[in-house]
């Protein structure tokens, strides 16, 4: 099968409103997305305000970019290192005391390549308790990394990891 994006639909896709998705690129872009605001608690605010559940002593430094907010839960003593991308078009759910290294990127979508219009196909990342993504590493759409366990930095998550588990490579 030829793909042909001409036939490209995903009007089924309704992640909120035109409002509410331009007024949170500003604000992702102004004080996520950049250097200029390294202050965390004005960044749990703006995520809560935007409808995101943010525990105590969350972390996020300087580079982040957040998808939607209102489709990510933050536990406690979350980390979120330079450069993560939380490409949250699904709902992304982050425990407690979990490590997201910087450059690691969390994609809750991804298309179809089978189909001719190559839908997109989204899927639910759970990071569950003590779980550390090491640096540029990729978790993918649908993963539960379970209890403590860990993915080696540059490391590409396909299936779901096992909880204690050290994972490396493709």
């Amino acid at each position: 099968m030829h793909t042909d994006l001409s036939t490209y639909n995903n009007s089924w896709f309704q992640p909120g409103s035109f409002l509410k998705r331009t007024t949170w690129h500003y604000i992702n872009c102004f004080f996520f997305k950049s250097g200029y605001f390294p202050f965390y608690s004005l960044k749990t605010f703006f995520l809560r305000l935007f409808g995101a559940k943010v525990g105590q002593g969350v972390m996020i430094k300087p580079f982040v970019n957040i998808k939607y907010p209102w489709m990510l839960s933050i536990g406690n003593h979350v980390w979120i290192g330079e450069n993560a991308w939380i490409d949250n078009i699904a709902l992304i759910r982050i425990e407690d005391n979990v490590c997201i290294s910087q450059g690691a990127s969390l994609l809750t979508g991804n298309h179809n390549y089978k189909k001719k219009g190559f839908d997109l196909q989204t899927g639910e990342i759970v990071l569950e308790q003590g779980v550390w993504i090491g640096a540029q590493a990729i978790v993918c759409p649908g993963i539960t990394c379970k209890v403590h366990s860990v993915l080696l930095v540059g490391s590409v998550a396909t299936t779901s990891l096992d909880s204690l588990g050290v994972y490396r490579g493709n």
